[in-house]
């Protein structure tokens, strides 16, 4: 069984930056796909970005393409989202999704293990 724990979300003003991590344990962490998840008050929850198990691949959804960088640490078992240029309708729980797959999975119905989520809010 794995577990996720995310970490390094907060207050930030609009055009600023933050770095989420996510920390795994217990399970083979080089075998999952790692994505980033994200539900805003009185939205669904909606894919943000993915990298396969190696980190060399990765898709983001439109709306923070160019903004957001996901990355990998497998030696670490921990994966990242560098977000830059944040704006307030990035304002969300995000949360962090493991996959048993190797490569890239935008539904979050094919993801496995899913850490609590940490809250970024971005003022205007």
């Amino acid at each position: 069984q794995v577990q996720l724990v995310e970490s390094g979300g907060g207050l930030v003003q609009a055009g600023g930056s933050l770095r989420l991590s996510c920390a795994a344990s217990g399970g083979t962490f080089s075998s999952h796909a790692m994505g980033w998840f994200r539900q805003a008050p009185g939205k669904e929850r909606e894919f943000v970005a993915v990298c396969n198990w190696s980190g060399d691949s990765a898709y983001y959804a439109d709306a923070v393409k160019g903004r957001f960088t996901i990355s990998r640490d497998n030696t670490k078992n921990t994966v990242y989202l560098q977000m830059n240029s944040l704006k307030p309708e990035d304002t969300a729980v995000y949360y962090c999704a493991g996959a048993v797959a190797l490569d890239t999975i935008v539904d979050e119905r094919e993801y496995h293990y899913w850490g609590q989520g940490t809250q970024v809010t971005v003022s205007s």
